[in-house]
């Protein structure tokens, strides 16, 4: 019977104690563990907190007074039907058929950017293409009437002229690389609702080939751009100018995360030349080309050459007067490959009229350069 006791009083106190040691492990454990997820927490905290961006009310501030609506008409003489003017319409209804031209006004909604103290404002070309009137809306409330300095048919950029002192142009972001997944903002006024703020990202660099204009080098993004944002800001998210936008690539009419922005280095070059003399002067040599043809690829003994196949050179242009002739392939300017018909173009248009410029052709299998010196491109 002691024995029985003696077991049982042993038991009854193991289990005590086993229960004790139970609840220290499990209070030491809620410590640590509250203190590691404490300090991850913490981590986390101090991690997000020094990078992330709730607003960027700063960027839109610092750019939003350079950006503006831009306002246009011009009016367009209509012909009545040829049918009023034959002769027995006449005889029956005489002086009742008078011929009248009929007119109507055109109005079109764009949008502008200051990019100096003294009044000059870049934007699209086919925002003002043919306008009789050009009103500029301020976003302080100010109107004016734009004189059009000069325009650039084959960049789509244009330049006018406001007489308004104290105004606000915008900040340049000229040596900052653009990279894809950049933040970007586009600023206007689309379907002129009043100006607007659209955030993204830069999709894409270098985009050609797009068929807007004949020198192409876009900044694609996915930033909402409508109808009216035309020739408005692309900002980056310190609020300077990255490019000019431009267009988009719809179905619709209406945004589809497609748009596309003149670079701003484009823009200045273009900005300069048209304040300083009116227009835009570029190099030309007078050759006309196509792609290479596996005919002509095989004539030269390189089946895989790249370059320009000339189709036809103008007469007593520098090409001609530098033997050029249809069926040369251009692969070179000045040392640098040409990879085909637009880049050629592109490389021949990046210099002044004057400029000599080298040029290395095939001739069937025959490899020769040419030297000649650059006129102003019609």
């Amino acid at each position: 019977m002691k024995l029985i006791k003696t077991i049982s009083f042993i038991i009854q106190f193991s289990l005590i104690g086993l229960g004790i040691a139970a609840l220290y492990v499990l209070w030491q454990a809620d410590d640590i563990s509250s203190d590691i997820f404490g300090r991850v927490d913490q981590t986390h905290a101090s991690t997000t907190t020094g990078s992330k961006v709730n607003s960027y009310a700063d960027a839109v501030a610092s750019s939003s007074a350079s950006v503006v609506t831009i306002y246009t008409s011009k009016t367009i003489n209509r012909k009545p039907h040829p049918l009023l003017d034959d002769p027995i319409f006449k005889q029956f209804f005489g002086d009742q058929l008078k011929r009248r031209q009929r007119s109507e006004t055109q109005t079109n909604l764009g949008s502008g950017v200051i990019v100096s103290h003294d009044g000059y404002i870049i934007t699209n070309q086919h925002v003002i293409n043919g306008a009789d009137e050009i009103l500029v809306s301020l976003p302080d409330g100010r109107g004016s009437q734009a004189i059009l300095v000069g325009e650039d048919r084959e960049t789509d950029l244009a330049v006018l002229h406001i007489p308004v002192s104290g105004l606000s142009p915008i900040k340049i972001a000229e040596n900052q690389p653009i990279r894809v997944g950049d933040v970007v903002l586009a600023i206007g006024n689309p379907l002129n609702v009043g100006q607007t703020v659209t955030m993204g990202i830069v999709s894409a660099t270098g985009r050609n080939r797009v068929g807007l204009n004949t020198f192409e080098n876009f900044i694609q993004t996915d930033a909402a751009i409508n109808p009216g944002n035309s020739g408005g800001a692309l900002v980056n998210a310190k609020g300077k100018l990255i490019g000019i936008n431009t267009a988009i690539f719809s179905q619709s009419g209406g945004s589809q995360g497609i748009g596309f922005a003149i670079p701003v280095s484009i823009v200045l070059d273009i900005k300069q030349q048209i304040i300083e003399h009116g227009r835009v002067s570029r190099g030309w040599l007078g050759v006309e080309g196509t792609q290479i043809t596996a005919k002509a690829a095989m004539a030269t003994g390189n089946p895989n050459i790249t370059g320009a196949l000339i189709v036809g050179v103008f007469i007593d242009s520098p090409a001609d007067e530098a033997g050029v002739r249809a069926g040369d392939i251009i692969v070179a300017v000045n040392r640098e490959a040409v990879t085909d018909i637009r880049d050629l173009l592109e490389k021949i248009t990046q210099h002044r009229p004057g400029d000599i410029i080298e040029v290395t052709l095939y001739r069937g299998s025959q490899q020769f350069t040419a030297s000649m010196q650059a006129t102003e491109r019609p």
